[in-house]
């Protein structure tokens, strides 16, 4: 089992922890919910070090990224970062990402924890450009400080403005004392904040500073549970139940990261995909009466018929009622639609509805 750097730190303030992606990480401190409310309503950090972080560099960095994602790299400038995926030969996923264009010539793949090497192989399995390829993912932690109050509460700890970093862009530069760090704006909660990249014996100072400074704001460290429930509110897939390598980007309502500007791996065969109908799509649905959903449940039909499975599914702490994501049939896709989730021996009726679940303070 993998450790973080700040592993023993999680320990000491009671963290529980369990086994994920190889690592052993913080899954709670004090609750769900209440860690989940902190983020929602204040500012939290989470350690989320486990994350991979590739550097592709060169004179063919951007054929390699262009290559092996579905989004178009080309119009990152520096400073920006953008989503996108890594389809597979077939159509389907190996991960979701977030490239970073760093420098000219040098671009940030950050990566799932459980995807590092299987991620690292594929690409390299690509790179017939000559780009080089350094896998930092051991050496660099990452920190996320989320919430509506993150950015004032961490503003003593830049020289830089913080409040101009906007969505998906990011800056080199100093913080908590520590020089040329990323400083991101990249959210995975929708509730603002950005995400810190260090080095793993920068971390601990950077850790111990942000508890300082957003003492006076209520800061909190948060573990991954709540980092689930955050994110499913806002209807942010997650590899591994949303997606995967049987999931093609427009099953899961990301054919906005598929760019047909460019040639990249299976681009022909996501082309003829985007002109088919699909046998399933990825939808968010309200159960509308108590109960929780979660993750391999069977959606049916109000005959009670098998239409589909719940992916990602929870008791949301801030609409106090079940939600979750799940493929179905494209008959039952659209928004206002009746669907049932089997929960034990009850068929809970549900709402298909737009996303996302949470729509702010």
């Amino acid at each position: 089992m993998k450790t973080t750097a700040l592993t023993e730190t999680h320990i000491a303030l009671g963290a529980k922890m369990v086994p994920f992606a190889g690592y052993s990480m913080p899954v709670q401190y004090e609750g769900v919910n209440i860690e989940h409310e902190t983020v929602r309503n204040s500012v939290g950090v989470f350690d989320v070090s486990h994350m991979g972080e590739f550097l592709i560099e060169g004179p063919r960095a951007l054929d390699l990224v262009q290559k092996v994602t579905s989004n178009d790299a080309a119009k990152l400038t520096i400073g920006k970062a953008q989503y996108s995926c890594i389809p597979n030969d077939n159509g389907g996923i190996v991960d979701d990402l977030i490239v970073y264009k760093v420098k000219e010539e040098t671009y940030l793949l950050v990566v799932n924890a459980s995807n590092i090497e299987k991620d690292w192989a594929f690409i390299s399995s690509k790179n017939d450009v000559g780009a080089t390829m350094r896998n930092l993912s051991d050496d660099y932690a990452l920190l996320a400080i989320q919430g509506p109050k993150a950015v004032e509460a961490m503003q003593t700890l830049s020289s830089h403005d913080l409040f101009q970093i906007g969505f998906y862009n990011f800056i080199v530069g100093d913080f908590a004392g520590i020089d040329h760090v990323i400083i991101s704006a990249t959210g995975y909660t929708g509730s603002g904040g950005f995400e810190i990249y260090c080095k793993n014996e920068e971390v601990k100072q950077i850790w111990d500073k942000v508890m300082e400074a957003g003492k006076p704001y209520g800061i909190k460290p948060i573990g991954l549970a709540a980092r689930d429930t955050l994110r499913l509110e806002m209807g942010y897939s997650l590899y591994g139940n949303d997606i995967d390598d049987t999931t093609s980007p427009f099953e899961a309502g990301l054919g906005w990261i598929v760019k047909f500007t460019k040639s990249f791996t299976s681009s022909e065969n996501l082309s003829e995909q985007k002109k088919r109908i699909l046998d399933r799509k990825l939808v968010a649905f309200e159960l509308n009466e108590k109960g929780v959903p979660r993750r391999g449940y069977d959606i049916v039909d109000q005959d009670g018929k098998p239409i589909g499975k719940v992916t990602s599914g929870t008791m949301s702490p801030s609409l106090k009622k079940g939600i979750g994501l799940g493929y179905v049939s494209p008959l039952f896709s659209d928004f206002g639609s009746k669907i049932y989730i089997q929960v034990r021996q009850k068929a809970i009726p549900a709402t298909v509805v737009k996303l996302p679940f949470y729509k702010g303070n």
